[in-house]
């Protein structure tokens, strides 16, 4: 590796030590139906975020609430301290397309037609409120 490549690889990881967050893969549902979730949360303060999850109707919202405790935790976990109310908020939550299972289903006069099994990775980012004023 160059100088210029191991120098910009040392920046990304320094940058990576204070971003706190959390990844679920390989969601079982459609990343259209998770992102209605997660456009729900994206910007919110984190325990408010956690309301609008637990109250929300969808089965996509029970996986992006666990995993925003998640998120919380591993902030706590590296700050060593609790999180206080209005202290964190949801910095960047994004869904991506995971692997798609294709299947064969029989139809009309020897035909087939076909299903996609569609899934999803999850990545969720907290971040405290004095952080965003620098």
């Amino acid at each position: 590796m160059g100088l210029r490549k191991r120098k910009s690889a040392e920046a990304i990881k320094e940058a990576r030590k204070t971003q706190y967050g959390a990844v679920l893969r390989n969601v079982p549902s459609s990343p259209r139906k998770m992102r209605l979730v997660v456009d729900m949360i994206r910007g919110q303060e984190a325990f408010k975020a956690l309301g609008i999850l637990k109250f929300s109707n969808k089965e996509a919202s029970r996986k992006v609430e666990k995993l925003l405790r998640s998120a919380i935790a591993n902030w706590e976990q590296k700050n060593e301290r609790k999180a206080e109310a209005g202290e964190l908020y949801v910095k960047t939550v994004f869904v991506d397309a995971a692997p798609m299972l294709k299947r064969m289903r029989p139809a009309p006069q020897g035909r087939g037609y076909r299903i996609r099994k569609r899934s999803n990775h999850v990545t969720i980012y907290v971040d405290t409120k004095v952080n965003n004023n620098d």
